[in-house]
């Protein structure tokens, strides 16, 4: 599992940021938020390869959004490829799992 605290920062790309404002109206800033605010909740995409992992992160920003980011890890930069509203379903695995840790 990726550790958070070695991560050096963000890698956006021009396209990624475009998209998630248009699909999900969530701006970058907000996606990078949900790294810095706890609870935080990371796990591995079942479709991750080889080749690159993929994350998914559950948390939420400095707004109270609760969102789902999809990511990677580069050269120790967080390169987030998709962030949206967390579904009910997610909401609820949020929840439970936050409520079990404290």
């Amino acid at each position: 599992m990726i550790e958070v605290e070695n991560i050096n920062g963000f890698e956006w790309d021009n396209g990624n940021i475009e998209k998630n404002w248009q699909r999900h109206h969530i701006l970058n800033t907000e996606a990078e938020q949900v790294f810095f605010n706890e609870p935080l909740i990371l796990f591995d995409e079942k479709h991750s390869t080889e080749v690159e992992m993929r994350y998914h992160a559950l948390g939420y920003t400095d707004n109270d959004k609760y969102l789902l980011v999809v990511f990677t890890v580069r050269k120790q930069l967080i390169r987030i490829i998709s962030a949206r509203t967390m579904s009910q379903k997610e909401r609820k695995i949020y929840n439970e799992k936050t409520k079990a840790d404290s």
